[in-house]
């Protein structure tokens, strides 16, 4: 069965993760992903190592499905052999410091000479501005982007979240923007810029928080639990933000992610009084409509949380669903990944790999029903040079060992 992006060339010039996950992603989809390292390779390789001499968790979940190999384009002649793969690809993908390309001598306009249809996509942390220059990381991409002034608890600090919308979100962005100028390029036989900056795909992400901070001209946001409003939007802990107030409850024994998520919409409140053992509130004026439980959310939820904290969250879970109550147990990184239906689900997979043995990471969220993903181990460094450099270009045996000699490879 073909794959979706069968015969799409993707040069992976990438280090890191917010690169190597959108490439990731493109080679889950298909494409032939050949990973371009310096000799020393992606400095992820060595970051938080748990075995000596061996390539990183931090790199192998996150450069599964590719082709390594190795090139030094400070030469002149990794130049030369560059300016071949450019030719030879349909997309490059890089996230260098900015300008760093240029100075390679492959600006956009010198990438256009060599191969007129590629798709060129850059991942820098800041747009043109007074950022631009700025150092990137996750969490600075998370500072600068909305996400840590609304995450937290009102009276605490601003904090980051777990997830790498800053890294893991902009590859996602990038791979969109890629697979649209692919498309393009069937009608048009031409090739474009892709730029994607870190501060504005984790802004995308914070939209609602915009949302509602023009809300706030208009008095208090009611589905916050808040007691108080300034002028911007405020942290809220764990509600929703939504049009239904969730929170995250408190279930037995009392271990840190002992906990329920719980959404309560208006159909569900009056089986939700039955379960908590106070039915009398279902037409209590004073709680039964969605307007009367607005001001009171906080007592809302700790009423419900006297009745959770009795209960296992597995058992909590099963309560609130017979009775179609939106609810989810917060899963720590153990659960998830021992999670039987994850694992079936190929979300989670175990992979072989030569030198780790076997180790466990995610598998491709994106189904498409004719182009199933097969989960490949990550490459070792310069695994595929001679594929690309013997097979596909030409050079002999003698060639690639005087690249190795001159430190080219």
């Amino acid at each position: 069965m073909t794959k979706a992006l069968e015969g799409v060339r993707v040069l992976d010039m990438t280090h890191v993760q917010s690169g190597p996950s959108a490439t990731q992603l493109l080679a889950w989809l298909g494409a032939d992903v050949i990973k371009l390292e310096a000799p020393a390779g992606d400095i992820t390789r060595k970051q938080l190592r748990d075995l000596p001499d061996v390539d990183s968790l931090y790199f192998t979940m996150l450069n599964g499905n590719k082709r390594s190999i190795t090139l030094n384009t400070k030469t002149p002649r990794g130049k030369e052999l560059l300016t071949e793969l450019v030719r030879r690809s349909d997309v490059l993908v890089e996230n260098f410091g900015p300008g760093a390309v240029d100075r390679m001598g492959f600006t956009w306009e010198r990438i256009q000479e060599i191969n007129p249809r590629i798709v060129y996509a850059s991942i820098k942390g800041f747009g043109e501005g007074p950022y631009t220059d700025f150092k990137a990381y996750e969490v600075v991409a998370q500072a600068m982007g909305g996400s840590m002034a609304t995450t937290g608890f009102e009276e605490g600090p601003p904090l980051a979240t777990g997830a790498q919308i800053g890294d893991s979100g902009t590859g996602v962005h990038t791979v969109a923007g890629i697979l649209a100028a692919l498309y393009q390029r069937t009608r048009t036989g031409r090739g474009q810029r892709v730029n994607v900056a870190m501060q504005h795909a984790v802004l995308n992400l914070c939209r609602v928080k915009l949302r509602d901070q023009q809300r706030l001209a208009h008095g208090p946001l009611a589905e916050y639990p808040n007691e108080d409003f300034g002028d911007e939007v405020p942290r809220s802990g764990n509600a929703s933000g939504g049009g239904q107030p969730g929170w995250a409850v408190r279930c037995a024994p009392g271990g840190p992610n002992d906990y329920v998520y719980v959404i309560v919409q208006p159909v569900g409140w009056q089986p939700l009084t039955e379960l908590i053992g106070r039915p009398e509130l279902a037409e209590d004026p004073e709680w039964a409509t969605p307007e009367a439980r607005l001001p009171k959310l906080g007592k809302m939820f700790q009423l419900i949380e006297e009745w959770s904290s009795t209960l296992p969250k597995w058992e909590v879970l099963e309560k609130l669903n017979a009775h179609n109550i939106p609810c989810g147990p917060i899963l720590s990184t153990k659960e998830i990944i021992e999670d039987a239906s994850l694992r079936d689900n190929g979300i989670v997979v175990e992979v072989e790999h030569p030198e780790r043995g076997t180790y466990v990471t995610v598998g491709s969220p994106l189904r498409l029903s004719d182009s199933p993903a097969a989960i490949r181990r990550s490459p070792l460094l310069g695994e595929h040079n001679h594929d690309i450099y013997g097979s596909e270009l030409g050079l002999t045996a003698e060639d690639m060992a005087g690249l190795k000699t001159d430190g080219v490879i």
